[in-house]
């Protein structure tokens, strides 16, 4: 894989070959991320306007745009400065005026010379019931008429650029464009009706009518395929890659795993079978194991970690399991040292506060093979840090950790299985973009002895009301989260609010039943305040969202979020997760503030409707777009340019499908269609899978 196929070097030559592009527009498009031609291609028309020519501007209904040949009258120039330049037209029905602001008088009468036939096109308004067009797009001689186009795209601007501009540019663009070998199956192209590359941009960057800026237009559907499977192939050779490493082969006895399940109160449901069943295959093969493990809040993800995890010490290695946080990770620790004292089984904790001679006598033990299973936060990546046989590294809440971190993990045993748990359900288009790499296993049943949740919605007007209900609720022995609202602004303001709301809930409950935490505390403190509240010593617990993840206070019944409406979706489904883990019949309270807007009422209501989590997702990704569903800044989902992961959805699952089957059959892409897919990973920038093609 040397180099870029010398077919596409125009593609990314400098933007000043195009035409109308200087330095300075170039420098402006730069700015907009558009940094060479091919980028400008992949830059689509967002809308269009109808520049069909009408026989008078009668035809259409002000305000408007039209098209009309005009014969010019007469000129006004202004009597005093700051008044307008008009010009008086006639089209074949009716008259109109031509009004222009800071206009030169001798370039206006060499535009439009008085008793001569121009085609004008431009915005139609009714002002003091004279009809005028001000400062028209177009003005052009009869014979130049033709290079108005009937329908013409109107591109996303930025600062600087025009869209005159843009179709100047992208004409040019267009004729650089190469015809290129395809890349797409044959039999999928023509089952879709698809045209080729080439003909897609042409037709794309030309539409007919606003039906072809639809995504389901086939130039648009096809252009977005290539960019969905292009970004798949590079998803499928990483797993290809990682699945190369020899993985070992670490077969369970199942002796250890017996004696947990004779431990546990209840069975596990279906799905934590099924899903341990598929992590013990890929465990036992010898391919190099990659899968995110799915599932909804309380769905009890922890046991089938830990089945996970004796599978590999019952073959005699070493498992670690990694939290985002230190209170996650010491949650995980309590969540799983009892089960694994049953099993006989060595298991530590290791974070960034173990200091000294602990640290030192951890890490002897770790590489003499004393310790079974680590539990930690990411000082575990630290280099220092070596285990006597790493076989799997389970990775908690994936959001904070990208493929990169996932293979530097594998480095630190010699084939680490892998495997990403997430509480977040994702909608399968979003899944199979940011995880198209793994193996999916999803725990979609809640277990025995979960209460379900009753949600409700109040306004903060009825504050007082909520307060007493709370007091009432703590001398019966009720344990209750507050968490406070969510300030876009700064951690500061955050801070103060939860402050605030502890004092007033303080003077109202009593000293010593309401304890606080919040993201500037630090670490001891905080974790003294969270011991404090799962002891029970406190009643109820202020926080910001640093309880959003993984806290498991099973006595905590009631949760309230006030000003719910500035959390997102996923946020609020995640915090009501937190309450219902005992056997207390649980309550979650939106407090919100009238009015609500439309969406943020939509929002609430779903989460009174249903407490499935896969479906929140989809309504949430519905609503809100995939980029913010994940916040893609640090989640690793790939910006499309063209693909729109809602509406395109199926796309993204054909791509999967389609990648993973060309790379079975033809792993080194060298057959025809392997050879062009080739020139699309180039063509898609797609240099990680440029070099995995090259070191594979």
């Amino acid at each position: 894989m040397s180099g870029r196929p010398e077919v596409l070097f125009p593609l990314f030559g400098g933007l000043t070959k195009l035409d109308g592009i200087g330095p300075k527009t170039a420098q402006a498009l730069e700015g907009a991320g558009i940094a060479n031609p091919r980028d400008l291609l992949m830059t689509l028309p967002q809308s269009g306007v109808d520049r069909r020519r009408r026989a008078s501007i009668r035809e259409v209904i002000a305000p408007a745009t039209v098209t009309v040949e005009v014969t010019v009258g007469e000129h006004y120039p202004p009597k005093t400065r700051g008044r307008p330049y008009r010009v008086h037209v006639e089209d074949a029905e009716t008259s109109f005026q031509l009004v222009f602001f800071h206009a030169r008088g001798d370039y206006l009468q060499k535009l439009l010379p008085t008793g001569q036939k121009r085609v004008v096109s431009g915005k139609v308004e009714i002002f003091d019931s004279v009809a005028q067009m001000v400062h028209p797009d177009h003005v052009l001689p009869l014979a130049e008429a033709e290079e108005i186009p009937t329908y013409e795209p109107v591109y996303p601007l930025h600062a600087g650029i025009s869209q005159k501009l843009m179709w100047k540019a992208t004409r040019s663009a267009l004729q650089m464009a190469p015809p290129l070998p395809e890349w797409i199956d044959a039999a999928l192209c023509k089952r879709e009706g698809w045209p080729d590359w080439q003909g897609a941009l042409a037709r794309a960057h030309c539409p007919a009518s606003s039906s072809d800026l639809s995504p389901h237009d086939l130039a648009r559907a096809r252009l977005a395929y290539d960019e969905l499977f292009a970004h798949q192939i590079t998803l499928a050779l990483a797993r290809a890659t990682l699945r190369r490493g020899k993985g070992i082969s670490s077969r369970g006895t199942g002796l250890l795993q017996a004696r947990v399940l004779a431990a546990l109160p209840y069975k596990p449901t279906q799905a934590q079978t099924r899903a341990i069943a598929e992590i013990a295959a890929d465990l036992a093969s010898r391919l190099r194991m990659n899968r995110l493990l799915q599932g909804d809040v309380g769905s009890g993800k922890t046991l089938v970690a830990l089945m996970a995890l004796l599978c590999v010490v019952e073959a005699g290695g070493q498992g670690v399991m990694m939290a985002p946080t230190e209170i996650l990770a010491r949650q995980h620790l309590e969540g799983l040292q009892p089960l694994a004292a049953s099993a006989g089984v060595v298991l530590e904790l290791l974070t960034g506060r173990d200091k000294g001679a602990d640290r030192a006598a951890k890490l002897a033990a770790l590489a003499a093979g004393d310790i079974d299973i680590l539990v930690g936060t990411h000082a575990v990546f630290q280099k220092d840090i070596v285990f006597n046989d790493l076989r799997l590294a389970i990775i908690d809440e994936q959001h904070r950790f990208g493929v990169a971190q996932r293979m530097e993990l594998g480095a630190k045993g010699q084939a680490t299985d892998v495997l990403v748990m997430t509480a977040t359900p994702i909608p399968r288009s979003l899944a199979l973009a940011q995880y198209g790499d793994m193996d999916v296993s999803v725990l979609d049943e809640k277990p025995p002895g979960r209460t379900p949740v009753q949600t409700a919605l109040v306004s903060t007007s009825r504050m007082d009301e909520v307060v007493e209900k709370l007091r009432h609720a703590v001398a019966e022995g009720r344990q209750a989260y507050w968490v406070c609202p969510l300030v876009e602004e700064s951690e500061f303001i955050d801070m103060t609010a939860a402050e605030e709301r502890f004092k007033r809930l303080r003077a109202a409950l009593g000293e010593g039943v309401v304890g606080l935490v919040h993201g500037q505390m630090p670490p001891a403190e905080k974790d003294a305040a969270m011991a404090r509240f799962v002891a029970g010593d406190t009643k109820v617990l202020v926080a910001t969202t640093v309880i959003e993840v993984g806290v498991n206070v099973p006595n905590a019944s009631i949760m309230m979020i006030e000003r719910a409406e500035s959390f997102g979706l996923a946020q609020l489904h995640q915090l009501r997760g937190r309450v219902g883990r005992g056997s207390t019949a649980s309550t979650c309270l939106l407090l919100y503030q009238a009015p609500l807007t439309e969406s943020a009422r939509r929002r609430l209501e779903i989460l009174r409707e249903t407490e499935d989590g896969f479906r929140i997702s989809e309504e949430d990704l519905a609503m809100r777009g995939a980029g913010d569903v994940i916040g893609t800044a640090q989640s690793g989902v790939p910006r499309f340019r063209i693909a729109d992961l809602e509406r395109q959805a199926a796309l993204m699952a054909l791509a999967q499908t389609d990648a993973r089957k060309l790379l079975h059959d033809d792993p080194k892409l060298d057959t025809t269609r392997g050879q062009a897919t080739r020139t699309l990973l180039w063509l898609m920038e797609q240099d990680k899978a440029i070099r995995l093609i090259s070191v594979g």
